[in-house]
């Protein structure tokens, strides 16, 4: 009774070893090198109320995993895994839920080795220099500026003291050229092409025109004209007049006397004259220079004839 009692419990403990685990896992290698690949499959024998978490691991990273397949009764998971580190490394042990109730995997070794590097049969190559980038307008913004510039205050050199200067050289030169009375009549005709006092510059037509008849004076009676006042022009006037040293009539320095105070009022005291007063202010400015002029010297030799 005893033997047959104990071949029963040898046989049920048999039975029960040889039964198949409910889940499982496996690697088909246990070595690589670093960057290497390799699978973890992950067995469950249970088709039904099965929950696979997210697998944990530890110096070993997941490239890949398949779906969850079905092949006889059982559900399979395969992953693909690799190391960057060399050293062992565990899977641990997986908790996989089956009907509510959890069960673990085995824990799996895996060694990662380093690669090793021939450095006789490595073929060696110069250091390459740094490549510079490619150039974009940003770069030359600045110096372009700077360019622009500096051409704009040499064009504004060449303009004011090369250009301007010749250009009043040349003005200067056609003025001296003529006589005074055809300077004075061509500056007064320029003054009325410039239409000063038709848009509101009556002080500016005053001046040119005063300043012309003053320059008329000054060349053609060799007098400093210009830079003296409305009183002393006059006063010098009558001298010569008294003197007989110049042609004109009472009329001419009366004229003179007024369109010279007229300007001083104008330019002195903002006197606005009306248009008719300007324009036989005009008149009377061409008037004095065709009536004014020295008189001439009559040679001795002329006189005995």
């Amino acid at each position: 009774m005893k033997k047959q009692i104990l071949y029963i419990l040898l046989l049920v403990s048999t039975i029960s070893f040889a039964q198949k685990p409910m889940v499982k896992a496996e690697i088909d290698t246990i070595n690589i090198r670093i960057g290497e690949q390799f699978k973890l499959k992950i067995s469950i024998d249970e088709t039904q109320n099965v929950i696979i978490p997210k697998l944990k691991l530890k110096g070993l990273e997941v490239i890949d995993s398949t779906k969850t397949d079905t092949v006889k009764n059982s559900l399979i998971r395969k992953y693909i895994l690799t190391g960057f580190d060399s050293g062992a490394f565990y899977i641990p042990q997986q908790q996989i839920f089956v009907k509510n109730q959890a069960f673990l995997t085995d824990s799996l070794l895996v060694n990662v080795a380093t690669i090793a590097i021939d450095t006789t049969k490595v073929k060696k190559f110069p250091i390459k220099s740094i490549k510079s980038e490619p150039y974009v307008f940003d770069d030359f913004r600045i110096y372009i500026y700077i360019l622009l510039a500096a051409l704009a205050i040499i064009g504004f050199w060449i303009y004011w003291f090369v250009i301007r200067k010749k250009k009043e050289e040349l003005e200067e030169d056609t003025y001296s050229a003529l006589p005074p009375y055809e300077e004075a009549i061509f500056k007064l005709n320029e003054l009325d092409e410039k239409l000063l006092w038709q848009n509101n510059k009556v002080k500016e037509y005053y001046s040119e025109l005063t300043e012309i008849v003053r320059g008329y004076i000054e060349r053609e009676l060799k007098v400093p004209a210009l830079e003296k006042t409305t009183d002393e022009v006059l006063d010098m006037l009558k001298e010569f007049k008294n003197a007989e040293t110049i042609l004109t009539s009472e009329d001419t320095i009366t004229k003179l006397r007024d369109l010279l105070r007229e300007a001083d009022l104008v330019k002195f005291a903002k006197s606005k004259p009306l248009a008719l007063e300007i324009e036989e202010d005009r008149k009377d400015a061409q008037d004095i220079v065709s009536d004014l002029k020295p008189k001439p010297i009559i040679e001795e030799d002329d006189e005995l004839e």
